[in-house]
């Protein structure tokens, strides 16, 4: 009788289940505040050698914004990127471009960032970038002190890297 029982198939192979628990785990905790200028600081923290190259999109798109490239910065966007900021969230690279680019390369621009530590794990084609940082500089006339955090979720395409998920947040210095 023991040919008689079946093994169940797993529901999801393991690699977009794992995306999809990172984005769950992910979507939990709100955003706060924007922080989108990145400095070239020695950091802590450890980036995996898989993750190098993932590493080196997220820096592309930080230094496009800082140029104020907003096409560059686009291409590095997959179009179905979810951004998550201040508890709002745009679901797409064409929302994106519609809504918040525009600023979010003025306050890059505006302001300086030194990231403080920086971790890297990648797992097959999906890649998990996590930066802690400062942020200051005048922004709109007012000085930017911010402490910040941010998380992008890659995936590997055939022509490299491309962000797929985004969440900052920052704070006030206590």
């Amino acid at each position: 009788m023991s040919h008689l029982i079946h093994k169940p198939e797993p529901i999801m192979s393991p690699k977009p289940l794992v995306l999809a628990l990172s984005l769950a785990v992910l979507s939990v905790t709100p955003a706060v505040a924007q922080d989108h200028s990145h400095g070239h600081a020695q950091t802590a923290g450890s980036i995996s050698a898989e993750a190098t190259e993932a590493a080196t999109t997220v820096d592309a798109f930080h230094a496009a914004l800082k140029a104020g490239d907003t096409s560059a910065a686009l291409l590095l966007l997959a179009p179905d990127v979810m951004i998550f900021e201040e508890g709002g969230a745009e679901r797409s690279r064409n929302e994106y471009a519609s809504h918040h680019l525009a600023s979010d390369a003025a306050f890059a621009a505006a302001s300086d960032n030194v990231v403080s530590r920086r971790s890297g794990w990648a797992d097959g084609d999906v890649a998990w970038i996590t930066s802690e940082g400062r942020t200051t500089g005048q922004f709109n006339g007012r000085a930017v002190d911010r402490l910040t955090t941010e998380t992008m979720v890659l995936k590997r395409h055939a022509d490299g890297w491309r962000i797929h998920h985004i969440h900052w947040s920052s704070r006030a210095p206590r």
